[in-house]
């Protein structure tokens, strides 16, 4: 376990609606022991914070936990619109509930030491319900921006051996406001771990992934790129001029020594990543990989058994988790827009010459599929997290005879409870197909790609053209909604905006926090378990394969 274990218990006095969302959240950090219940339980000795919502002032359960803040325990409450006075304990009273608003929320005497990679303001929507400080030593963490005024809205205070805190916010579904009341969490239960930098070091420096790599550590507060190996010497020229400060080295074995080294980002081809992988780990490091994880369910086993026994980081480098579109989808699926989803397609492609580098080649790269199929089925394991009962592979050959990667791949895959997904990828596709098709219960997702370009104005030339490739350009993505005069009403899906550098920001969160990783090493598990199992049913001409692992 990379951190220590925090124990909480959540008690909603004269309240079972429990805010499921934050609930769900804490949940789902593994070394975060949340205990649920409607009352206070006489004995606390196995908590290190409560946490409590809408609990009554001046009962016998305020003055017990008093003594528990007291002999070192912390507290946090959560003020539902209420207006009865807070235990003196807290050093702050609300005052009166004021109008539904978008709160623009800050971090009060920045730089806070919860703020780290958050954004400097954020917005909640909610109630206005301000903090009134009775105490001089309370402090404020978050407050609102209410008429040019700043009014607390979070507060934490030590008492005797112990702290307490509390919030007038119920945006318990925001991501941001969850990990800053984890983080909180964290500083309540005890002493956190004041190393605050991780030294990166790349493992493998292409022109393209490599700097990309760099430049997200170097973006990334906690993060620090201290050293790149590659045994092509022009590469770590490169790196040297792109990063003049790094260390370089030719061999892994000197890089995986490098005591100023924590985490290793594996960027070499497929076909070492679980040597790689591997030897990183065994000398102590964290790892991250390139996708895919590794090519098979043989080598990904070995790998989780040593992040295990190691107790260091393994995940693979699922950046598109935060591309726009994925992200637009999975919030409309959450919400309910399409109800049930139970049918779901993703297709790349074009009719375009394969590239000529290792990716087109099948003993390197593991097959056609393995390259953005580990980007494609990535999503669809996130959107379906049903476990994988059986895998459909097929395949043609038929134009790009220069390279040894099939023209086209289609995976089929069905899921235990009956949801089925496919990807296709397609070298040989003169005109193609969405590159979404999601059916639910209650509607539909279609997202069309967008080809984009843009024009330099030349004097001489006239003009130069630059083409976005498709792949990176968010699709038109529609709703679809049956109503109930049994037309079909169609709108465009929100869009988030897009962020940079957003895996490299969870990873740091991950590893110096302790926060969720939003692609679990499971997943990407998982995705290699359906590639090799594709891979097998197009070897036999279309079986159907019935994954054990999955």
């Amino acid at each position: 376990m990379l951190h220590p274990t925090l124990s909480a218990l959540f008690v909603a006095e004269n309240d079972c609606s429990f805010p499921s969302a934050l609930v769900t959240y804490l949940q789902s950090i593994p070394h975060l022991r949340l205990s649920i219940s409607p009352h206070l339980p006489r004995d606390l000795s196995s908590h290190q914070v409560v946490i409590t919502r809408n609990l009554r002032n001046g009962g016998a359960e305020s003055a017990y936990l008093g003594q528990f803040v007291e002999n070192g325990g912390s507290w946090l409450a959560l003020v539902d619109r209420s207006q009865e006075p807070l235990p003196a304990i807290f050093g702050v009273q609300p005052e009166p509930v004021g109008p539904a608003a978008e709160l623009r929320i800050l971090f009060d005497a920045g730089p806070h030491s919860l703020a780290a990679r958050l954004p400097d303001a954020f917005y909640l929507p909610g109630r206005f319900h301000p903090l009134r400080k009775i105490e001089e030593d309370s402090q404020t963490i978050l407050y609102a921006d209410w008429h040019y005024q700043h009014r607390p809205m979070l507060t934490r205070r030590s008492v005797g051996r112990g702290q307490v805190a509390c919030t007038t916010l119920q945006a318990y579904g925001n991501p941001v406001f969850q990990q800053i009341l984890y983080r909180l969490l964290r500083q309540l239960a005890g002493p956190v771990d004041p190393r605050r930098e991780l030294g990166v070091g790349l493992l493998g420096y292409s022109p393209a992934v490599g700097q990309s790599h760099g430049l997200g550590v170097q973006c990334t507060s906690g993060l620090s790129l201290r050293a790149v190996c590659d045994v092509n010497p022009q590469r770590l020229t490169q790196a040297r001029e792109d990063f003049p400060r790094v260390t370089t080295y030719e061999a892994s074995e000197l890089l995986g020594g490098d005591k100023e080294v924590d985490v290793v980002i594996v960027t070499t081809p497929p076909n070492s990543h679980a040597r790689m992988c591997m030897q990183m780990m065994e000398a102590g490091k964290h790892v991250v990989c390139e996708k895919p994880l590794v090519l098979s369910m043989e080598e990904a086993r070995p790998l989780v058994r040593m992040a295990r026994e190691q107790h260091v980081h393994l995940s693979c480098h699922q950046n598109r988790r935060w591309d726009t579109d994925y992200l637009a989808i999975k919030r409309a699926v959450a919400e309910g827009l399409i109800g049930d989803l139970f049918y779901l397609e993703t297709f790349v492609g074009c009719f375009e010459h394969p590239c000529g580098y290792w990716h087109s080649h099948s003993v390197v790269c593991g097959g056609a599929s393995y390259d953005w199929g580990a980007h494609y089925l990535d999503w669809v394991v996130g959107l379906i997290a049903d476990q994988v009962e059986s895998v459909v592979g097929t395949r043609h050959k038929r134009v790009w005879h220069d390279v040894t990667n099939a023209d086209q791949e289609r995976i089929q895959i069905r899921f235990c409870g009956g949801r089925e997904a496919e990807f296709m990828h397609s070298d040989v596709a003169a005109a193609r197909k969405p590159k979404w098709y999601l059916l639910g219960t209650e509607g539909a997702i279609v997202g069309h790609w967008q080809d984009m370009c843009a024009f330099e104005i030349d004097p001489v030339l006239y003009f130069h053209r630059h083409d976005i490739p498709a792949t990176e350009m968010p699709p038109d993505l529609t709703l679809h909604r049956r109503h109930h005069t049994g037309q079909i009403l169609s709108q465009r899906v929100a869009m988030p905006v897009r962020e940079h550098y957003a895996f490299h920001r969870n990873l740091a969160d991950h590893l110096l926090t302790g926060e969720p990783i939003a692609a679990p090493l499971e997943d990407s598990v998982k995705v290699v378990a359906i590639l090799e199992a594709a891979a097998r049913s197009m070897s036999k001409g279309g079986t159907v394969e019935v994954l054990h692992d999955g």
